[in-house]
């Protein structure tokens, strides 16, 4: 299954609050959850981190499960968001600011299951590979020794390693190469994780394999709109088979 994620920011004029309610009240329910092929779908608001200053990269992350490439085709060629969810993004989206990312999920820590309204709290971290590492000496490298040092980490409930598909390298580099997800129970605990001596270890685990320039954090809150369990989907060529 691809697990898509879509990095946004506010249109000018429109404040991170606003932008972030417009997403999950309309944006999402009225338009982009009508898109047919799209099997789950959750909206993450951007949580400022105390001491954060200046404008972040982006308020806001769409993560979007397709089951395959040809549903996901599908999917931008459906009136749903030809005529739907692509003519509302510039409502509230700064559409040149957006980046997007299909990955493979590799579940690390499994952790409790996924229900909606848990109210806990999810760390986004993105990252790209060290310049000269090759891509699969990454991932194995991210998947392996690295993620055992993560999983150490306090107060983790959940952590999941999504990695940038064979495609996005095919005419030239991705932008990024992995979005990590880590689960905690609130606020709270993701800041006494970060405080603690095991963050350290990650931390300087980093820079044996990916560009610090490039690392960038984001903690989330999640708004289920679709799922967590996946909803049904009649492709033309099943119902023709």
């Amino acid at each position: 299954m691809i697990h898509q994620f879509i990095f946004a920011y506010p249109r000018p004029g429109m404040t991170e609050a606003e932008f972030q309610r417009y997403w999950v009240e309309v944006h999402a329910v009225q338009y982009a959850s009508k898109i047919p092929q799209i099997r789950k779908y959750l909206v993450d608001t951007r949580v400022a981190l105390p001491g954060e200053s200046g404008a972040p990269l982006w308020c806001g992350v769409a993560e979007i499960w397709l089951e395959n490439e040809k549903e996901q085709l599908e999917s931008l060629q459906s009136k749903e968001f030809l005529q739907g969810a692509r003519l509302d993004e510039p409502n509230w989206a700064a559409f040149w600011r957006t980046v997007v990312l299909d990955t493979t999920t590799h579940v690390l820590l499994p952790g409790p299951a996924e229900t909606r309204d848990i109210g806990r709290a999810k760390l986004l971290i993105l990252l790209k590979r060290k310049e000269g590492l090759p891509l699969e000496g990454f991932r194995s490298y991210c998947l392996g020794a690295h993620a055992v040092k993560v999983m150490e980490l306090p107060g983790l409930r959940r952590y999941r390693q999504g990695h940038v598909r064979d495609n996005f390298y095919a005419v030239g580099e991705a932008v990024l190469d992995c979005v990590e997800q880590l689960w905690f129970d609130s606020v709270e605990a993701v800041l006494a994780a970060q405080r603690s001596v095991q963050q350290d270890i990650v931390n300087a685990d980093y820079r044996l394999f990916a560009e610090e320039r490039y690392i960038h954090k984001m903690l989330v809150q999640e708004h289920w709109i679709i799922g967590p369990e996946p909803r049904q989907y009649a492709s033309l060529g099943a119902a023709s088979s």
